[in-house]
């Protein structure tokens, strides 16, 4: 794998939109995600993209997306799902391969292949999707948490190990 704490060749590779800490609520998020609490991640993802003025809004609306096709998945909602899969997966398309940390092009690639089984099922079969398929939201060791009191910063590798 490449590293992740890249930034490569999207849009946002000659700015600062993909250096930088991710914020708690984020984190949060994401920790979330991986814990495959899906509405909860909704919750806290959508918090931080609605107070985010700058682009990289687009990539925390990006992974609730995805994990909101997660959730629709669990409730056998086909059209939901591959709906919310396909706009997450555009959606991240910029901040390929890596934006702060975060590894873009795994969870495009991982939620690409939850998508064509998806549709390989259809709607009369998505019951029988392998939920193992489902990827987790993976970050490098050197992003850091930016800290909404302005006190100390937790690296984001450390908030992923506790979730």
């Amino acid at each position: 794998m490449a590293d992740v704490g890249a930034v490569g060749a999207g849009p946002f590779s000659d700015t600062t939109t993909c250096l930088g800490p991710l914020p708690a609520k984020v984190l949060e998020g994401i920790r979330l995600f991986n814990a495959r609490e899906f509405f909860e991640q909704h919750e806290a993802l959508e918090e931080a993209w609605l107070a985010e003025p700058g682009p990289v809004r687009d990539l925390y609306r990006g992974i609730l997306q995805i994990g909101v096709g997660f959730y629709h998945l669990e409730r056998q909602n086909f059209r939901g799902a591959r709906n919310l899969l396909t706009y997450g997966i555009d959606r991240l398309a910029p901040f390929a391969p890596a934006c702060r940390g975060v590894d873009v092009q795994g969870l495009r690639a991982a939620a690409l292949r939850c998508r064509e089984e998806v549709e390989r099922l259809g709607r009369e079969r998505i019951g029988e999707f392998d939920m193992g398929l489902i990827p987790e939201v993976r970050l490098d060791g050197a992003g850091q948490v930016a800290s909404e009191q302005g006190g100390s910063q937790t690296s984001a590798a450390s908030a992923n190990r506790e979730g």
